[in-house]
């Protein structure tokens, strides 16, 4: 018979190290926890009595919670519903109970030595129906368990979509007060700004009247642009951009409003930015304003999702020594993703780390509001000297001054052709990118599939002007979904080009079918990873790519001239074996809408 007091203590000393954290035994004194563990019993009879519950003194969301067991035979029944008897099951009933209120950690423990114990953790969200595996076979200390929780995926698809939800929440009240479209996202980012300066975080709410507020808000934000030593000229154009904040009525005549949306904006966007420093949060924003924007559509705007942002520079293999372009740079998504690489690669070398945010970062835009969010969006994230340039990317003198700083990798999404007969091609912008990028340099661009297809026509030369000046690597047909978030109706193709090597004859590029992404429709939330599956897909899809794999259904390699329709669909192997009726229903209708794009253009 074991002795299950043996493997309580073994977890007992291991937590005791260490401070920060209160250890609790069977009962918590948090009555929340009590109430949530009353109806808990492995037995059905009474409260639940888990052997250790654990909470952290700087964060009341998370708590930890312990079930042990003496005999690793009676870790984990195959059921998983024999709660009295294995620990994996005990501790998994308990984490569904804390989980109404708390995001839980279980971890069940098995053994009376500890050279044997068999350690497994599960990772319970709050309000989530499962439970997730989690951190390995061996007991960490509780800072990696805190560490790993609010870096894991799923926390931040939990936070991510709690901040979609909020987006539509801000968007209607601003709606509500009368503030165009155009200037919620700038206001967001204002607001953000403003916060950087202590002085103006701790007294916001002190302001007797919205007037000074409003005066103090948009002057704060000039004196953080400045001490970031902006170029003149940049900085009065921000200045000029951020002076709505003094007139509009209701944010400096209405007592209260602009003093809520500073705290409603500091409560739940400032701690998610600090969360996840390098996320493109006002792109996510003006994505939501924009559904109100309706003179937006003629201007082709579809904004990045942030998952393909990141997901182009593991494409273009991004690190710490790149120099990265963007021409078409709307909210600074791609040099935000970017940027995050780089820090990441530079592994806290501050040196290097503050080169790539003064040097390695530029972008071009040619509009004056989205310009003075793309700046503030950068400096936000900490760029404190942003190379974001308002003018026109195909202005000769602007992009002399681009090729001075020797790009090498080139991302973009271009305006959408709304106008046919006005309106840039967008195979355009991608050949102007190609031109400011180093030799061999990489440029990857998202464009309408129509771009791709093209046999005849202006869009056919473009694509014949790209192969006799730069090499096709790749074109990946994303999800037909991608931008169901944008008044302009597409469907998009991702090519990948090395710039400044004409195209071999003998060259095979390979042609992906990455329809798929995981990511779901919710109400109120947009497109979002629901599942949890994007890191997998992501592995896939990497890892086709880079090893140049043909795989039916995913990819294939194929030698391509300018003749050519540049998509998977065209020359896939296709497993019919795992088909079904809606997946031919669903192919007959992308089928459809391609085509119905590509004779209106």
């Amino acid at each position: 018979m074991g002795n299950e007091r043996k493997t309580e203590d073994l977890v007992r000393r291991h937590f005791n190290k260490y401070s920060g954290i209160l250890l609790e035994e069977q009962k918590s004194d948090n009555v929340s926890i009590q109430k949530l563990l009353r109806n808990a019993s492995k037995k059905g009879d009474r409260h639940g009595l888990p052997e250790f519950i654990i909470s952290f003194d700087d964060n009341a969301k998370f708590i930890i919670v312990v079930e042990c067991k003496s005999d690793v035979r009676r870790h984990q029944s195959k059921s998983l519903d024999k709660y009295s008897d294995y620990a994996v099951d005990g501790v998994l009933l308990y984490c569904s109970f804390l989980s109404k209120e708390y995001d839980v950690l279980g971890i069940a423990v098995s053994g009376e030595k500890s050279s044997e114990i068999v350690v497994s953790h599960f990772l319970h969200l709050k309000g989530g129906f499962t439970a997730v595996e989690k951190f390995g076979g061996k007991l960490l200390d509780p800072e990696s368990y805190l560490e790993g929780y609010i870096n894991s995926p799923e926390k931040f698809n939990q936070d991510y979509g709690s901040l979609l939800t909020y987006s539509k929440t801000l968007s209607d009240k601003l709606h509500s007060i009368k503030i165009k479209a155009s200037q919620r996202s700038l206001l967001i980012s204002g607001v953000l700004i403003a916060l950087t300066d202590r002085a103006f975080e701790a007294s916001y709410q002190l302001h007797t009247t919205p007037e000074v507020l409003a005066n103090t808000l948009a002057e704060t934000v000039h004196n953080q642009l400045r001490k970031a030593d902006l170029h003149s000229r940049k900085l009065e154009n921000l200045r000029n951009a951020y002076n709505f904040i003094r007139t509009h009525a209701a944010l400096s005549g209405e007592k209260g409003v602009l003093a809520g949306i500073v705290k409603d904006i500091d409560e739940n966007i400032n701690s998610f930015i600090k969360t996840y420093q390098y996320f493109d949060v006002l792109g996510q924003f003006y994505i939501e304003f924009l559904r109100y924007a309706n003179s937006d559509k003629g201007l082709g705007i579809v904004l990045t999702p942030p998952h393909i942002t990141q997901f182009f520079c593991d494409l273009a293999g991004v690190n710490k020594n790149s120099i990265v372009f963007d021409n078409c740079t709307g909210t600074g998504g791609f040099l935000i993703s970017a940027m995050s690489k780089m820090v990441e690669d530079a592994r806290g070398d501050k040196k290097k780390i503050k080169a790539i945010k003064e040097n390695q970062l530029i972008g071009i835009e040619y509009q004056d509001d989205i310009f003075a969010l793309a700046c503030s969006n950068m400096f936000i994230h900490e760029d404190g000297k942003t190379n974001i340039i308002n003018g026109d990317c195909f202005d000769t003198e602007v992009m002399n001054e681009v090729r001075t700083r020797k790009p090498t990798v080139g991302f973009l999404n271009p305006p959408y052709q709304a106008n046919k007969k006005d309106d840039t091609e967008e195979f355009e912008f991608v050949l102007n990118n190609l031109q400011a990028l180093e030799r061999s340099g990489t440029c990857i661009a998202i464009v309408p599939m129509q771009c791709v297809l093209a046999t005849s026509g202006g869009k056919f030369l473009l694509k014949k002007r790209l192969l006799q000046e730069h090499t096709l690597e790749a074109v990946l047909s994303m999800p037909d979904e991608l931008f169901f978030n944008s008044d302009v109706n597409v469907i998009t193709a991702v090519v990948v080009v090395t710039a400044h090597k004409p195209h071999p004859r003998n060259k095979e590029t390979y042609f992906g079918y990455w329809k798929d992404d995981g990511f779901e429709k919710r109400k109120n939330k947009g497109r979002y990873d629901v599942h949890d599956t994007w890191e997998g897909i992501r592995q896939e899809w990497l890892e086709s790519y880079l090893n140049r794999k043909s795989i039916p259904g995913l990819s294939v390699l194929r030698h391509i001239t300018a003749e050519d329709e540049w998509c998977a669909e065209a020359y896939m192997e296709t497993d019919y074996s795992s088909l079904s009726q809606e997946d031919f229903i669903r192919s007959i209708k992308s089928y459809v809408l391609i085509n119905e794009l590509y004779f209106k253009a």
